[in-house]
């Protein structure tokens, strides 16, 4: 069975919900599977690009009222925002083994500073104990009560990153990632903000390592199948027996792709219906464009060096029909600006003026720059 590049752009307008728009930001998070949430306002405008009604109240209320989304470490220790029913499959299938890497790093990172196994567990029950007497507190509330979390090492000296880190900057994280610790709502400022409380995670359903895996593997096919080994590979972070073990546990079906061998899950191999054309501007470390590794049937080479960092994050894009046509920022004064890196054609020009005048609408008076700026951005976004 083959699946054409063509039928890939359908699947992917269809079901990542840019040819057609989800009612709540639960939904939208689910059709990619999860959000990325490094910066704090991709979620927002991943969100909105896939809302009948963007916003930022629909997403505030599902992230720190309902709590029905969550902001977790995951894969390829990436901080994602996944759906509360996702958040066990997420934490067994990648956060913890993420986590057991982190805290050997922290360890060797403090440990001439005196810091040994012992006295971090003792710190990590202080924490506990503090935010169950307390209640939620940000980082510097917390440093203030717990004065062990503001001691300092220096790191990577003699280096041009060479700098200071505090020991609650990484063991916060890392008390997140073992599913002790959640993020809850943001502390002060606008939407962009990245300042969060900390708070006591709920308990947590137990699942297998492997049956996580396997279930998260269903999630992902289900929206970015077809997929190769290697798109999971790097989209999961995980081993290659990992992925395989999961991709067979799943019941993949494989599939012919220009790439190779893709799968699918059983009974997915049917032609999805060609949405009608459809246009949409996607923020920085959108979940659509970061869901492969193997771009190119979207993606055109040639746009690259304008649309992605040098560590391989990708900027602001501009959709048309299915593939990356361009890309896109806000200026100072609030403007969305625009360019095409190729001939779409006077349709497409309409499509995404409309998408450009919707977004620069709900955004209002908040300025977005991404955190990871990539040479298109900078370059549009100067007044």
């Amino acid at each position: 069975m083959r699946i054409s590049q063509a039928q890939r752009r359908a699947r992917l307008g269809t079901r990542h919900l840019l040819a057609g728009k989800a009612a709540t930001p639960e939904e939208a998070a689910a059709a990619v599977v999860a959000l990325h949430g490094t910066d704090p306002a991709t979620v927002f405008l991943s969100a909105g690009a896939r809302l009948t009604a963007p916003g930022p109240e629909p997403v505030e209320r599902a992230l720190y009222a309902d709590r029905t989304l969550v902001r977790m470490t995951g894969m390829r220790r990436t901080v994602f925002v996944v759906p509360s029913e996702l958040v066990p499959v997420v934490h067994h299938s990648s956060a913890l083994a993420i986590a057991r890497r982190e805290r050997a790093s922290v360890l060797k990172t403090f440990g001439e500073g005196g810091w040994d196994e012992a006295r971090l567990k003792d710190v990590e029950a202080s924490v506990l104990r503090l935010l169950a007497e307390s209640g939620d507190a940000t980082a510097a509330e917390l440093g203030r009560l717990e004065p062990r979390l503001r001691e300092q090492v220096r790191v990577a000296v003699g280096k041009p990153y060479e700098g200071v880190v505090s020991i609650g900057s990484r063991l916060l994280a890392l008390m997140a990632m073992d599913g002790l610790l959640v993020r809850r709502a943001r502390a002060g400022g606008t939407w962009v903000s990245g300042t969060h409380y900390w708070g006591l995670a709920p308990e947590m359903a137990e699942l297998a390592a492997h049956e996580a895996q396997a279930e998260l593997v269903t999630r992902w096919l289900a929206a970015f199948g077809p997929g190769t080994e290697a798109d999971l590979k790097w989209w999961t972070g995980w081993t290659l027996k990992d992925v395989r073990r999961a991709l067979s546990a799943a019941g993949a079906v494989a599939v012919e792709l220009d790439e190779g061998t893709g799968y699918v899950l059983p009974g997915d191999g049917e032609e999805t219906a060609v949405p009608e054309p459809w246009a949409a501007l996607l923020p920085a470390l959108d979940p659509t464009p970061m869901g492969w590794q193997a771009r190119d049937w979207y993606l055109p080479p040639e746009h690259r060096a304008e649309l992605f960092d040098r560590n391989g994050n990708v900027g602001p894009t501009v959709w048309w029909d299915g593939r990356v046509v361009g890309g896109w920022a806000q200026r100072p004064d609030g403007e969305i600006v625009w360019r095409l890196l190729e001939d779409a054609g006077g349709q497409a020009v309409a499509a995404i003026e409309a998408e450009a005048a919707g977004l620069a609408a709900w955004l209002g008076e908040v300025r977005v720059t991404p955190r990871f700026r990539t040479p298109l951005e900078r370059e549009l976004s100067r007044p």
